[in-house]
């Protein structure tokens, strides 16, 4: 088992335990940061979260944690964020009002639509397992998908997602009634999952691993 380091961000929004949990049974040593001291001074840093975009937001600027944020991803170090902490890598969100995001991957966030391409309405959120599909060729070597099988399924609870600018910043898709919601992203050292996979079972505890283990 790995012992690297992995710090993650308590901004006391959601899903912190269940996450810290996930990384300990692959072996992580996990530092829980607190303060903007313990964010500079991270390895690998993870953002989680659950809830609303201007509630993770306001968090964020209240703690002072933006600016670090934002430098760690420059400095070329790995940054994950997981759910909420996806969409908050983005320049902005519509939920409830326009939000500003951290701005670490060109898009927005906007309202899964409430009809499938059909024209039949399902349910929001978007919760259950889903099948993720890889958006372009080869994308997922030497990504936090590598070695993780073609169609997997992992676990979303969501009401919004994120669309990004570019499409190369798709690693992976999921179908929901023939809407293509972006499900995880990557931009350089910046990854996102919108599901959950620290309750994704082994699928997600490999994708955390390939994080982990990042170079």
């Amino acid at each position: 088992m790995s012992k690297e380091s992995i710090t993650i961000i308590d901004y006391g929004i959601g899903n912190l335990l269940n996450v810290v949990r996930a990384f300990e049974h692959i072996g992580a040593q996990v530092r829980i940061a607190e303060t903007r001291q313990d964010i500079i001074s991270a390895g690998k840093l993870v953002l989680p979260g659950v809830g609303a975009f201007t509630n993770g937001m306001h968090e964020l600027k209240v703690k002072n944690f933006i600016e670090p944020i934002n430098a760690h991803a420059s400095s070329g170090n790995p940054l994950l964020g997981i759910c909420l902490g996806m969409q908050m890598l983005f320049d902005s969100s519509e939920e409830f009002e326009l939000s500003e995001g951290l701005r670490l991957i060109p898009g927005k966030v906007v309202k899964i639509p409430d009809l499938g391409v059909n024209g039949t309405a399902h349910k929001i959120p978007h919760i259950g397992w889903n099948e993720l599909v890889e958006v372009n060729p080869n994308s997922w070597n030497n990504s936090i998908f590598d070695s993780v099988d073609k169609n997997s399924a992992t676990y979303f609870v969501h009401s919004y997602m994120g669309v990004p600018d570019d499409d190369t910043n798709r690693l992976a898709n999921c179908d929901y009634d023939g809407i293509q919601i972006c499900a995880a992203v990557q931009k350089g050292n910046v990854s996102g999952c919108q599901f959950h996979p620290e309750r994704s079972g082994e699928i997600g505890l490999n994708i955390l691993s390939n994080f982990l283990n990042k170079e």
